[in-house]
């Protein structure tokens, strides 16, 4: 996963302070993933995490991403020296801070989702947590 446009090519690093004031609650879905640590999750992550989920869930039910990675990150090559700037685009990545919801799904009992989420949890390069909407 990439964005079809953006206004600059190269971003800076950025903060990663406070926690998640939107996107913190289940909107669509019964169950959710929600983020406890803040980080970096990758596009390779984000997409890995999604097959694990559709894998177990058997494509029943339904599944919203609501994370997607804008940020670009560099990388010089190797054994090039520190000078001539910033290094090539290597891939994309997401801002994650805590308290936000990674992935949400329904259509599929408590047991199935929760399984499917810890799946999708193991991909991910932050610690997570299931919550449900169901009281």
């Amino acid at each position: 996963m990439q964005p079809k446009k953006s206004k600059f090519r190269k971003e800076f690093r950025g903060k990663m302070g406070g926690v998640a004031t939107s996107n913190n609650e289940l909107a669509f879905g019964e169950y959710g993933l929600k983020s406890l640590t803040r980080g970096w999750v990758h596009a390779r992550e984000i997409e890995a995490a999604r097959r694990a989920i559709t894998g177990h869930i058997k494509r029943k039910g339904k599944v919203w991403i609501k994370i997607f990675p804008h940020k670009p990150f560099t990388k010089k090559a190797n054994n090039s020296k520190m000078l001539g700037g910033k290094g090539d685009i290597e891939g994309y990545v997401c801002v994650v801070v805590p308290g936000l919801i990674l992935f949400e799904m329904s259509g599929v009992d408590e047991v199935t989702a929760r399984e499917a989420l810890r799946l999708a949890a193991h991909k991910l390069s932050v610690m997570t947590k299931f919550v449900t909407s169901i009281k």
